[in-house]
């Protein structure tokens, strides 16, 4: 396993210990849908689809895959005893209706207010927008998964956003591979670090202002 992916997987475990009993939780596509496989065993979590499912599980094995059962970015997922189908209507209706607990999505760019960038880079041919904008406007909590800092090492939780917005002032927390970050209305509170990174080493890699909970917690 190389150090992207023990990166990515650092991250879902933290977000996967986030959610409270009984929620209900979109995962974006990408580094989002890892969060699945680390929910701890004392915990029910329903996950969401905008496809049209409530109650995806785990990635299946290459032997249990059914290819009707993916998630909205086209991966292999199984459903879990109870689980529901519908349309994309009714979908949209549970998203925009407020009825999700949680939504997670990757990042290209997060700022101090709580900006979001996340769809596009200009000059590049990309699909659209997809479900984010409605997810980050529905859900009641946003929470950011991605790398702390971007292919050429630049950060990624900024001042301000420099790219395309998909929603402004809607990010509630932030976890990288580095911290655990809380987005509050004084700005950016620096609540955890990794258990093998530094504050320095955070602060170093963080172009916003970051404030460190006196009761600075590892992960």
């Amino acid at each position: 396993m190389d150090d992207k992916e023990l990166k990515r997987i650092r991250i879902a475990k933290r977000i996967a210990k986030e959610f409270k009993d009984g929620s209900i939780v979109n995962l974006g596509i990408g580094m989002p849908t890892l969060v699945a496989n680390y929910i701890p065993s004392d915990k029910q979590v329903l996950f969401h689809s905008e496809n049209g499912f409530i109650g995806l599980g785990p990635e299946p094995d290459k032997n249990s895959i059914d290819k009707d059962i993916v998630n909205a970015g086209g991966k292999p997922v199984t459903i879990v005893k109870g689980g529901c189908f519908f349309d994309s209507s009714m979908s949209f209706s549970i998203i925009r209706g407020g009825h999700l607990d949680y939504t997670v999505l990757g990042a290209l760019e997060v700022d101090e207010e709580g900006n979001l960038a996340n769809y596009m880079i200009p000059g590049k041919m990309v699909p659209g927008m997809g479900g984010a904008m409605d997810l980050v406007a529905g859900a009641r909590n946003v929470i950011i998964a991605m790398e702390h800092t971007n292919k050429n090492g630049e950060p990624k939780i900024l001042k301000k956003c420099t790219l395309p917005l998909t929603a402004k002032g809607e990010v509630d927390i932030i976890v990288t591979e580095l911290a655990f970050i809380r987005v509050t209305k004084k700005g950016l509170v620096l609540e955890e670090i990794a258990e093998d990174t530094t504050v320095e080493e955070v602060i170093k890699n963080t172009q916003a202002r970051l404030e460190v909970a006196g009761n600075l917690k590892r992960f």
